[in-house]
Order: structure tokens, then sequence, then C-alpha cells
């Protein structure tokens, strides 16, 4: 994946900020950014990866910021496996796979695990990095509508808080900078 600059996601930051910490579930952590933010603000997250090289990475980082006894690693292949439990907010953040991974499906697994009340964030590329137009020809990247109908969740029961594409300026692998677009879900499940 991208390698650890320490900086969590720009939207999980911009959207969680104002959220009271409870738990929270990082869907393809990573080197752990996003899970040492949570953390560090008091939540208490369930972080998991595919790669064991970018969980212990990631272990070693939160050793560092002095949030280790916060977050539960987790090495698992979501499409195998989900983490169990209910969540006060769900981060997937550029689950993209061009594997067989059934997205669709994990991000299903990520609604139900979201707690009354709680939050379900999806965050993913809008198109191919300006750098390489023709990366990644076999993998569709759903508009923040696409994936909110491929969840069919039930509309009386959640709220729509975000849908929509932002730009952000990224560096690219020649050290260039542009500017590249994502496109952000934020859902809130009505408490009961």
């Amino acid at each position: 994946h991208h390698m650890w600059s320490g900086e969590p996601n720009a939207v999980l930051v911009q959207e969680a900020a104002d959220l009271a910490p409870g738990t929270a579930l990082d869907l393809g952590c990573g080197e752990g950014a996003d899970a040492v933010w949570l953390a560090r603000r008091g939540w208490r997250v369930t972080a998991v990866d595919i790669s064991g090289v970018a969980l212990e990475r990631a272990a070693g980082h939160a050793e560092e910021a002095g949030v280790a006894d916060r977050v539960d690693w987790q090495r698992r292949d979501l499409a195998a496996s989900f983490p169990e439990g209910s969540y006060d907010l769900v981060s997937a953040q550029f689950l993209h796979s061009p594997a067989d991974m059934p997205r669709d499906e994990v991000l299903r697994a990520a609604a139900a695990a979201v707690a009354p009340g709680g939050i379900l964030l999806v965050v993913g590329h809008a198109g191919p990095p300006p750098w390489d137009p023709g990366a990644h020809p076999g993998v569709h990247l759903p508009t923040p509508g696409e994936v909110l109908a491929s969840l069919s969740l039930p509309e009386d029961e959640w709220e729509v808080l975000r849908s929509g594409e932002h730009e952000r300026v990224q560096t690219a692998p020649d050290g260039r900078t542009m500017t590249r677009t994502d496109n952000a879900l934020k859902l809130r499940r009505r408490a009961r």
C-alpha cells in the first residue's frame, strides 16, 4: 500500500473529529495511521489488515504513540472472515483490491457492524491516479451512489450524512504534486 506518512486520511479526520470517542473498526488499516490517530483521541480501535508486515509496522507506530493498549490489531482476509462485535465507527478507507475481494459483501458486513447511532465511513478513489491513467484497468471504482445502492440498507434505519467527491493533493512517485479525486460516503445508523 502507501508508505507510512504518519498522516491519517483527511476525510477520517474531518468526519471523526467531532464524534465522541467510542469503539472503532478500521478495515484495511495498512500501517495504522488512522487507527493510531483514533486511539490518540480516545477511541478503542479494532484494526484489520491482510498484510502481516503492515500490521507489525502499525503495532510499532502505536507503541511509539503510546496507544498500544487501545488498538487490537487483527490479521484477516476480509473475504474470508470479518471481526465480531458492533462499533460506533466503522471506517473503510481505500478498500480497493484488484483481487477477487467481494467488496460489496465486505461493505455490507461493515454496515452490519455499525452500532445504533454509529457511523459508517467509506472512502475510495474516484478514478485512477492522474500520473498513471491506465492503472488497474480491471478495477471498477464505484461512485458513492453505487456504493450506497450495493449496501441495500433499509432506508428508515440509515441516514446519509455525506455523499460525493472531493479533491486532495497527492505526491506522485516522481515527486510531483498532483490532485486526485476521491469519493466519500458517510452514513449514520439511526438509534432505535
